[in-house]
């Protein structure tokens, strides 16, 4: 399983990219997609929204299953990957790379410091 060191991650399998502007990119992790199976569709609509930390961004449809995606940290939704709309699949294929979901604007940069680390992540991974 793959968990890069220079992410954040939250309880329910989300991971923040944070960048030095005060956005982040935002996308589920390699443990959640491998849970999922194989990903058919991602549907998010709340761009250019502001959701608080927690809230419900989309949902991502497997073959088995929907779930929901959630905001590792609040703030306003600036951008979806437009390529998933196609591909899909690259959630599975890429999950930290070009299977991004969403770009944000942070709004409180100190709730980063409320997720896990990588190492803290993995620890949650191997009790599920």
């Amino acid at each position: 399983m793959n968990i890069p060191k220079n992410l954040k991650y939250s309880h329910e399998h989300e991971w923040v990219r944070a960048e030095a502007d005060g956005t982040a990119y935002v996308g589920i992790t390699d443990y959640a997609q491998s849970q999922l199976g194989d990903i058919v569709f991602v549907d998010v609509n709340s761009v250019e929204e502001t959701l608080a930390k927690g809230a419900t961004f989309g949902a991502i449809e497997a073959v088995k299953t929907v779930s929901d995606l959630f905001m590792p940290v609040g703030g306003q939704v600036l951008e979806l990957n437009d390529e998933l709309n196609s591909s899909p699949d690259l959630v599975n294929k890429d999950p930290y790379g070009e299977g991004w979901m969403i770009k944000v604007k942070i709004g409180d940069a100190a709730e980063l410091d409320d997720l896990l680390d990588a190492d803290a992540y993995a620890k949650i991974c191997d009790t599920q």
